[in-house]
């Protein structure tokens, strides 16, 4: 039985995570299978491709036959058909985009950063909470496999009091001038909304806060390694905005207690680990690395004795003395566990957990890095209110 039909306005679908995780991974698959509801009813999903390039547009609605594709955002915001908005665009023009989408009545879902100042970030959520639409920001790590386990963790009380959480995040991206670049160049552009902490902050603070709990501090230094770039054009240009941002948060732990957080995020390091990114949490009675997919887990009595001795060479398997933790569920890609869940609420009319006061919050994160990186000193994070 079919309930109804909504239709979603996709804006930014040409870039790289637009296409890949949000149409091709999500929103695809959702058009083919409906979107199931608790009473076994089904939501027809129908996607509006939208963009400013109409030949990448029209292309990417050919070759997956999307009969509604346009370049003319005012037009798809003022028509009543339209149910949902969507914005993977750079974050230089999101901020607008949204607040005209709300102002239209479209229920929102949003990548971040959702606007490029806190005061625009914090705007955004009270003007969704005063027009009465679902809004979504996208936290997808949240729903990745590796860290759906560790979070099952902590709430199984498996650390006891948790001490300290370590996350490495990074990759080497290529300048551009021999090969080119896996991102595109406006990410280390400043003027343009680039940089590594304007970028990843926001992205640890969903993620420390719905592992652990509230960031209460931070201390961060960001830099530009890799200062000279090549475009798409082949053409040098200044990197002006940071490519590594290292940063210390305070934050309160599950049952209130301080935890150190340490994160590591850089466009600029060879990677040495089993994925691009993994945490670390340490506690008094056990610890797990959780990276994409995978989680492993070392129990207090299972830990071993190991002795400092710089003379011999290690005989022991470190890895090897590591448990896999089991996903005891079945675990679908991140970005289409989220999207179902943000268009049941839409459907229910109810408010979804990852609102834009979330979002609102790593925006401030990321404000409060930088500036703790230029005074060089710990900057407390204040709460926000609407």
């Amino acid at each position: 039985m079919t309930s109804r039909t909504l239709r979603i306005a996709m804006n930014g679908i040409t870039g790289r995570m637009g296409y890949r995780q949000h149409l091709v991974r999500s929103i695809l698959p959702l058009r083919e299978s409906g979107l199931e509801l608790a009473d076994g009813s089904r939501v027809e999903i129908e996607p509006i491709l939208v963009g400013r390039n109409e030949a990448k547009v029209r292309e990417i609605a050919d070759r997956h036959g999307v009969e509604q594709w346009t370049t003319d955002v005012d037009a798809v915001l003022s028509d009543p058909e339209v149910d949902v908005y969507f914005d993977a665009q750079v974050t230089s023009r999101r901020a607008a985009a949204l607040t005209s989408a709300i102002k239209a009545g479209k229920h929102i879902f949003t990548e971040k950063p959702t606007a490029e100042t806190l005061d625009q970030a914090v705007e955004l959520a009270r003007l969704a909470r005063d027009a009465g639409v679902t809004a979504g920001v996208v936290h997808d790590k949240l729903y990745l496999p590796g860290l759906v386990k560790l979070r099952r963790l902590v709430d199984e009380g498996f650390f006891g009091r948790v001490l300290s959480l370590r996350g490495e995040f990074g990759y080497w991206v290529f300048e551009g001038d021999v090969q080119p670049a896996q991102r595109p160049s406006w990410n280390y552009r400043a003027e343009d909304g680039g940089g590594m902490t304007v970028d990843m902050f926001c992205h640890w603070n969903y993620v420390l806060e719905g592992l652990l709990g509230p960031v209460r501090s931070v201390t961060a230094k960001a830099v530009t390694h890799i200062p000279t770039r090549w475009d798409e054009q082949g053409q040098e240009y200044e990197a002006t905005a940071d490519d590594a941002a290292y940063g210390i948060f305070e934050v309160d732990g599950p049952a209130g207690e301080p935890v150190i957080a340490q994160i590591n995020s850089s466009w600029a390091v060879r990677v040495y680990r089993d994925e691009l990114v993994e945490f670390q949490v340490d506690g008094t009675h056990g610890s797990a690395v959780a990276g994409l997919n995978r989680c492993v887990a070392q129990q207090r009595a299972h830990t071993p004795k190991p002795v400092w001795n710089p003379d011999l060479p290690v005989t022991e398997s470190f890895r090897d003395q590591w448990a896999e933790v089991p996903a005891n569920d079945d675990l679908d890609n991140g970005f289409k566990a989220q999207w179902e869940e943000f268009l049941r609420d839409v459907v229910a009319r109810r408010e979804h957990r990852f609102g834009l006061l979330s979002a609102a919050r790593g925006v401030q994160l990321a404000e409060l890095g930088l500036q703790s990186s230029a005074e060089g000193r710990r900057l407390d994070i204040p709460e926000i209110t609407l």
